[in-house]
């Protein structure tokens, strides 16, 4: 039950359902924003109703692109027809382009804005006000490009001015991120000369296989413990359709719920299983989940598509597992979840270096910890280090998402297995994702 943003969810006696989720949003945004810069007509179907993925469609409309969008057929989601003049077409916008409570939108959108000769301010709502920028401040800005941020150009809002040729450049990230790579990539299709991005945790690859699908060369090679992301400045991004898979980070819930709840047996249709985004399938494999995979299209050149797969999951008897950076790097959005698989597990988990959860919508690290803790679980934080010992009965009670989309989506998933159900605050936060998780939590259970 849904009532003035509270949501209360009660232990369920069985789980079953096929579910259509959302278009993967980190696709979505991408497929948007490469629209946008090829000359002509593209379609996208598929894509997510995210309002993070509304609001890069609004931005692109903003800066001079004709973006409608209109149902898709599965009912879920939505398809879009961009139409654009291309890079050298797009305008300098009139006023503040919103970003909302999109990361995304604004890091990858920096780095359109800093090839282009306009002058544009990127901003937000609160909670993306207090989330760093100065990790794309600083490599864009070695391009060439002008930005300044709020509080020694640390946070939004952020300024692009953009009347500078960028050069092309080889970057180390210190901290893997996948929107600062495309962030840079991004800047590098505008800058003279090649562009390289390093990374020693090789983050998702969405950016570069779709560039390739548009007709940009980008080069992957491995350089010692390095991953070498390179592209050559000057190609133009070529107009296509585009269909997007089923958000795998949306189905990360369904995969906890289902292996966590004693009589659970879920089919998720259509999920993208990109090698570079799968951890969560993964870990929870390993951590003796049940999850069949079953192969729907696997893409012709896998460095260009994206695989997708039927996933069937049930219930499970779960064990402790450690996670290192790495490990948190490839999962970074699902770790909320997966800390409250741990507490249903056997044995202690133990999560090493996920500081960068601190840098999401909200301190995930503080917000899934209280969330828990309130709700009766037992879990330890040490600096950027969680444990979490398993075998645990969760009481129940009332857990704050602190407007965190993922945290609103974890507490609720918690509420099918509590003694007393789970009341989650600000549940409406879910929405930034996943517009129609409620209504698919009540059609499970039925």
């Amino acid at each position: 039950m849904i009532t003035a943003d509270v949501a209360t969810v009660r232990p369920a006696t069985r789980l079953r359902g096929e579910l259509r989720l959302p278009g993967d949003k980190s696709i979505s945004h991408r497929a948007l924003i490469l629209s946008a810069l090829a000359t002509g007509e593209s379609r996208i179907t598929g894509a997510g109703d995210g309002a993070d993925v509304r609001s890069t469609a609004a931005i692109m409309r903003a800066l001079g692109a004709t973006v409608e969008v209109r149902p898709d057929d599965d009912g879920r989601n939505v398809a879009y027809r961009v139409a654009s003049l291309g890079a050298d077409g797009l305008r300098e916008p009139d006023t503040i382009l919103d970003c909302g409570n999109s990361g995304t939108s604004l890091r990858l959108i920096a780095g359109v804005l800093a090839g282009l000769p306009m002058t544009a301010i990127l901003d937000g709502d609160g909670s993306l006000r207090r989330r760093p920028v100065a990790r794309i401040i600083e490599p864009l800005r070695r391009m060439g490009a002008v930005l300044h941020g709020r509080r020694a150009d640390s946070l939004p809002p952020l300024t692009v001015v953009g009347h500078t040729p960028l050069r092309g450049m080889d970057h180390t990230t210190p901290v893997p991120s996948a929107q600062v790579k495309s962030a840079i990539l991004l800047a590098g299709l505008r800058a003279e000369g090649r562009t390289t991005v390093r990374e020693h945790v090789a983050t998702r690859d969405h950016t570069e296989r779709m560039l390739r699908a548009r007709g940009v060369p980008v080069e992957r090679a491995e350089d010692g413990d390095a991953v070498m992301v390179t592209l050559e400045g000057g190609t133009a991004v070529q107009a296509i359709d585009q269909h997007v898979p089923a958000d795998v980070s949306g189905a990360a819930f369904w995969l906890v719920a289902a292996a966590i709840h004693p009589d659970a047996e879920l089919t998720l249709r259509d999920v993208g299983v990109n090698p570079t985004r799968r951890a969560i399938i993964d870990i929870l494999r390993s951590m003796g989940a049940s999850i069949e995979e079953r192969r729907v299209d696997d893409a012709v050149d896998p460095s260009v598509g994206e695989p997708i797969a039927d996933l069937v999951i049930r219930s499970s008897e779960l064990r402790a597992v450690e996670l290192g950076p790495a490990d948190v790097a490839s999962a970074i959005d699902e770790i909320p979840v997966l800390c409250l698989a741990a507490t249903q597990a056997r044995g202690t988990t133990r999560i090493r270096g996920a500081g960068e959860l601190r840098n999401k919508e909200s301190d995930r690290i503080a917000g899934i910890a209280a969330g828990l803790v309130a709700l009766g679980a037992e879990i330890a934080v040490d600096g950027d280090d969680l444990v979490i010992p398993g075998g645990q009965r969760l009481r129940g009670g009332t857990a704050d998402s602190i407007g965190d989309h993922r945290l609103a989506m974890t507490f609720s998933v918690a509420g099918l297995i509590a003694d007393d159900g789970v009341t989650v605050q600000r549940s409406g936060s879910a929405a930034v994702s996943y517009p129609g998780f409620f209504a698919d939590l009540e059609g499970v259970q039925a």
